[in-house]
């Protein structure tokens, strides 16, 4: 099947026809080059299709992000994957567990590049260690995956967690 929506990771372990006529965002070229520099001559040669998804598609995206609880752990680049993947109504090739899961909510069909993929959906809360207070889920993607602030009634760190 061609066409697909494909993450980086298909990108790095894909071989070029397989990649053909995969449609891919222009974000990912800087974090193809950050990971495997050696795949951008690979990647310049798979006649791929270079698209910027939609505004509405990616508010779309966000707010699916947002409900589930995942977008705290997104890149800009997941989220305008699975924005492009949501706009196009294609298959969004991806390891990527969150972009998963938020596939799966949207009703949008997934597949996997070398993992089993996720068995379940799962829903995030964002909480702090200490006191347990729970907080808004964040509204955009994080540049440090790991670093969701402090509390601002104990001073302690906040973590994602799945939701019981």
């Amino acid at each position: 099947m061609s066409g697909e929506v494909l993450d980086t990771a298909a990108l790095i372990s894909w071989p070029i026809n397989r990649m053909e006529s995969c449609l891919v965002v222009p974000s990912q070229r800087e974090e193809l080059i950050r990971i495997a520099p050696e795949r951008e001559v690979v990647v310049n040669a798979a006649n791929l299709v270079w698209m910027v998804p939609t505004e509405e598609s990616v508010s779309k995206a966000s707010r699916l992000a947002i409900e589930t609880g995942d977008m705290a752990g997104l890149s800009r680049v997941d989220l305008d994957l699975l924005a492009l993947s949501i706009g196009e109504k294609r298959t969004l090739v991806t390891d990527d567990y969150r972009l998963q899961n938020i596939a799966e909510k949207a009703g949008i069909d997934w597949i996997t590049v070398s993992t089993d993929g996720i068995s379940k959906l799962w829903e995030w809360e964002l909480r702090c260690v200490a006191c347990k207070k729970e907080f808004p889920n964040p509204h955009m993607p994080n540049k440090k995956k790991s670093d969701w602030g402090e509390c601002t009634d104990c001073g302690s760190q906040l973590k994602l967690r799945k939701k019981k």
